[in-house]
């Protein structure tokens, strides 16, 4: 059996892109790993300021042709007869330029879909249940290729205004990952006709930076000095419950606790708001929105950090996060965590083991977990290294890659390559599930010839 050229093809909205790093680090280590993905990218990211990746990686995307021209070449496949009967079907009973929702899907999976064709690719794989993953239903309309998509957090908690359900595009994916325990149970529970299908894969980081600021940490610096230091990171948005943690500095001041301070690292539309809050609660001594940071600059702060909170809250429209990054980060840095009993976020912070929870919107009772982390240096200590050993065991890049490809073998959606077995013995036994059955039914088959 010949090696394939491309195991799988990947389809994103957006690659490689800053706001999605944990995607170049899936892809990345997929590769490492073995593994060869063709690679598609709705939107052109190549103009994007920011940059966090190798830059040869966008000569490995394939970048679809924008607006009017993805229209025009799909027009030009259908005349020159290269498109499924499906997809012709479908665009002229749409039209070339309709105004419904998923138009621009339909032609989005004629173009990829034939790209697939051509390099032998059968199989995609999508993040976040929104325009990529329901690009590739239409690919398994068209082209009959299988498909799967990670669904992370308000992709699943908000997930409205498209003209494809939820419901269907689980129902007809071989495969739904999703990035947390809670999640899994969630829409298991929400949609039992895909139940068995709903698997968890944690976002795997590259923990390497935060484990050497692990190394350089010193009691010293993070207890010795007049102040401690309370450390949060993320978007200045309601989710991030960062008017809370505020709240909470004032009840910490208010009870005397003065060898504190709190830095808050990003920004966003609740600047001024929080800025104001501060203010306004007579903490604009002991709170600092530091704005935006850079990796090495945040991993600076965090080899200083005593505890880091991040009071997570769940939004009006019922929006939150799932498995908030920045608390594995924390946690590989072996920094003890404060924050709230909200989605996935048990499943990174044990109460009592890796930092302190409490419920959500209670900046009183959050202000309480933060003054026993503060007082007490050993056991936040020992909390820090329990953090560090889980975020090893559960979130390193090398962990979640293998079990996503596990799980892609597992479902028959990687065909066989004895290199990829080189690699991981294990994968061998998922080989074998996808063969099994078939052997089965042909034993059956010469029963049945056999006696009749």
């Amino acid at each position: 059996m010949p090696t394939p050229r491309y195991h799988l093809a990947y389809v994103f909205e957006r690659f490689p892109s800053f706001t999605q790093t944990f995607c170049v680090r899936e892809i990345l280590e997929l590769e490492r790993q073995g593994l060869r993905p063709l690679i598609f990218s709705i939107r052109d990211t190549r103009d994007e300021a920011q940059k966090h990746f190798p830059p040869e990686l966008y000569e490995r995307v394939h970048f679809l042709p924008e607006g009017d021209a993805l229209v025009e070449e799909v027009k030009q496949m259908k005349a020159d007869n290269l498109l499924p009967q499906s997809a012709v079907l479908t665009l002229r009973h749409w039209g070339e330029k309709g105004e419904r929702p998923d138009k621009r899907r339909v032609h989005e999976a004629a173009w990829i879909g034939l790209k697939m064709r051509e390099a032998g690719v059968s199989y995609a794989h999508a993040h976040f249940a929104g325009i990529a993953a329901r690009t590739c239903w239409w690919l398994k309309f068209f082209y009959g290729h299988a498909y799967s998509f990670t669904g992370h957090a308000n992709d699943l908690f908000c997930n409205e205004g498209f003209e494809l359900s939820l419901e269907k595009l689980m129902g007809d994916a071989s495969l739904v990952v999703t990035v947390s325990d809670y999640t899994v149970r969630d829409l298991q529970s929400r949609f039992p006709q895909s139940a068995a299908k709903v698997k968890r894969v944690y976002n795997g980081l590259d923990l390497r930076p935060f484990q050497e600021a692990a190394q350089r940490r010193r009691k010293e610096t993070v207890w010795g000095g007049p102040e401690r230091l309370i450390l949060s990171v993320g978007r200045l948005i309601e989710k991030k419950g960062f008017d809370d943690l505020i709240r909470a500095c004032a009840y910490l001041k208010g009870k005397g606790i003065e060898g504190f301070r709190c830095v808050i690292v990003g920004d966003g539309p609740m600047e001024a708001e929080l800025n104001a809050l501060s203010a306004e609660l007579g903490v604009s001594d002991r709170v600092e929105l530091a704005g935006p940071k850079s990796q090495a600059e945040i991993v600076a702060l965090l080899e200083k950090t005593a505890v880091f909170a991040l009071p997570c809250v769940t939004e009006k429209d019922g929006g939150k996060d799932n498995l908030p990054t920045v608390l594995m980060e924390a946690m590989a840095a072996r920094v003890a965590c404060a924050s709230t009993i909200l989605a996935g976020v048990p499943e990174m912070v044990i109460d009592g083991e890796t930092g302190r929870l409490v419920a959500e919107r209670q900046p009183e009772a959050f202000a309480g977990i933060l003054a026993e982390l503060l007082s007490d240096p050993d056991k936040t200590t020992q909390m820090g290294e329990a953090g560090e050993e889980r975020a090893l065991k559960l979130f390193a890049k090398e962990v979640t890659a293998r079990s996503l490809r596990r799980l892609q073998v597992s479902r028959g959606l990687v065909g066989f390559d004895p290199a990829l077995i080189g690699k991981d013995p294990a994968l061998a036994l998922g080989y074998l599930r996808q063969v099994a059955p078939r052997v089965a039914r042909l034993f059956q088959a010469k029963d049945r010839k056999e006696a009749g």
